[in-house]
């Protein structure tokens, strides 16, 4: 891009790139701030607030203050030939890949690496001739990816449509589309496009600038761009067509939702939204999840890293009772997947709640407190068992037997808690106990009492465990049974191993066999106790040895 692209006049909030780089190894997007002279330089200057925060200062220069900036940092007086105002989109796809072609077929231009005595090696990709030969065609072009190449309109009516248009999927991440007028003209310009990716732009949102021609988009990617749903929610009417939204990034706080125009409880339009993409986000409150529970094709909803305490389902909401209105549909009927990774959700009921949404298939909870060690530890077995219909948790597929095994060795764990004597705060905290119980036709303890309840209760506290070496480095060992407490972590019981087997804790892999399981079940969170993992009396460990130890 050359700097006579940047000779036009500036005016304030307009989008600019550097020319050279500042701080950085990369081109720089900004908002022009100030346009005019400063105290004690000659000529022109533009105030630019960066992007990246990479600046030199607040817009104060030498105690005078020329403009706002977003951080302490990110402000800078440049002169006017350090900046471009853009392209247009038919002159990057030009530059793009049809200078493509031809500048790099050289080797000075080309693909290198250098030598260990510092010698530029040409390197030459497989198939790179016919790559370039196939982008020299542009009108053949699906695929284009045109990030940070300064775009900042589509250019004269009928150019890009002429120059390229079967494009299918357009990345322009990280231009200087100036708003939603422009991005339309574009789309107008290309019929066929259904995949278009803006991140990391800053787009100017004004309802009289959005276009009908955003039909055609079935995904947009606006990750990055400091938007927020109340915008998100003036574009809906001209999405009409859309499948997938990213929104990863933007610091949304609420959902703003609206009906018909007006401010509403629920979400509306959308009606063929899949997909939706909210990680990394400050959305702290499950209320605001609750407004998208009438997206009735929603299957996929991204909720990882936002810093939700909670989940709820809404007819498990007390207010969600009291709306008539919310009650004629099923809250998300529709939805398979929910990834809420990387969260503060802590508390059991939240698993709990998972367990009504009606078409839940696919879950992740890594990375909170419930799982991660900070908080309750719930093993994996907990959560496969309290949520009833999940064929995937933490991108690791739940077959029928480790669910099977998972039921039995919960109503274990129940059973051994509470020693039998199950009553209605239980079952508050296990609500699906009973049902699995059931199903698996485990016999309930019979109840005690008096001094013979608190006997049991004090050998509960201890478990029979026997322990089976069947490693073939240490050869035929007989089994060994201990009484352990309760509490006894599987990373104690390693060590209590090595001192009867002579394995190192470290190279050890322990399992339970269990009678209602054909194949043993492997013991791999050396933070869980012999207790959490459902461990009753008389369980036998065998002891392995990692390969290649």
């Amino acid at each position: 891009m050359s700097p006579e692209g940047s000779k036009p006049g500036f005016q304030v909030d307009q989008r600019v790139q550097s020319v050279k780089a500042e701080k950085t190894s990369s081109k720089q997007l900004g908002t022009v701030k100030y346009v005019g002279p400063v105290e004690g330089y000659d000529g022109l200057w533009v105030g630019v607030d960066w992007d990246t925060g990479l600046g030199r200062h607040n817009g104060t220069v030498n105690g005078k203050h020329y403009f706002e900036t977003t951080t302490k940092e990110s402000g800078s007086l440049v002169r006017p030939n350090s900046l471009s105002t853009g392209i247009t989109l038919a002159e990057a796809l030009i530059e793009r890949y049809n200078a493509s072609a031809t500048t790099t077929s050289s080797g000075e231009d080309g693909m290198y690496v250098m030598s260990v005595r510092q010698r530029r090696m040409t390197v030459e990709l497989v198939g790179k001739d016919q790559i370039e030969e196939k982008q020299k065609h542009l009108e053949d072009l699906k695929v284009v990816i045109l990030a940070y190449a300064g775009v900042c309109s589509a250019g004269p009516r009928g150019q890009v449509g002429g120059l390229a248009p079967c494009i299918k999927e357009l990345d322009l991440t990280g231009n200087l589309l100036p708003d939603w007028n422009a991005v339309g003209q574009i789309c107008d310009e290309l019929p066929l496009l259904r995949v278009l990716n803006l991140s990391c732009s800053r787009i100017s949102m004004d309802a009289e600038s959005i276009n009908p021609a955003l039909s055609n988009i079935q995904t947009l990617v606006l990750n990055n761009c400091h938007i927020t749903w109340q915008q998100v929610d003036q574009l809906k009417l001209s999405l009409k067509s859309l499948e997938e939204l990213h929104l990863c990034g933007n610091n949304i706080r609420t959902i703003e939702a609206s009906e018909h125009g007006a401010p509403g409880v629920f979400v509306d339009g959308f009606e063929l939204l899949r997909l939706l993409n909210l990680e990394d986000n400050n959305i702290v409150d499950w209320a605001e999840i609750l407004k998208l529970s009438k997206l009735k094709s929603l299957e996929h909803l991204n909720l990882n890293s936002n810093g939700l305490e909670e989940v709820l389902y809404p007819v498990l909401d007390p207010s969600f009772e009291e709306d008539k209105e919310a009650k004629k549909s099923i809250p998300f009927q529709n939805l398979r997947c929910l990834l809420l990774g990387k969260n503060k959700i802590a508390r059991l009921d939240s698993v709990d709640a998972l367990n009504h949404f009606p078409s839940l298939k696919d879950v992740r909870l890594s990375e909170n407190p419930l799982v991660d060690g900070a908080g309750v530890n719930a093993s994996r077995f907990l959560l496969v068992a309290r949520i009833g219909n999940i064929t995937s948790l933490n991108g690791s597929e739940v077959k029928a037997r480790e669910r099977k095994d998972a039921e039995i060795r919960y109503v274990r764990y129940v059973l051994n808690s509470v020693l039998g004597q199950i009553d209605d705060s239980v079952l508050k905290k296990h609500p699906r106990f009973l049902e699995l119980k059931a199903k698996h036709d485990i016999p309930m303890e019979s109840a005690q009492s008096g001094a013979a309840l608190a006997s049991h209760k004090m050998s509960a506290s201890f478990l029979s465990v026997t322990i089976m070496c069947v490693s073939l480095s240490v050869g035929e060992k007989a089994p060994v049974t201990r009484k352990l407490p309760s509490s006894t972590t599987v990373g104690k019981l390693k060590q209590i191993c090595e001192g009867l087997f002579k394995v190192k804790a470290a190279n050890q892999c322990l399992y339970v066999k269990d009678e209602d399981t054909p194949l043993p079940v492997a013991l791999d969170n050396d933070l869980e106790s012999i207790h959490d993992l459902g461990l009753g009396q008389d369980s036998v460990i065998l002891v392995d040895e990692a390969k290649g130890h």
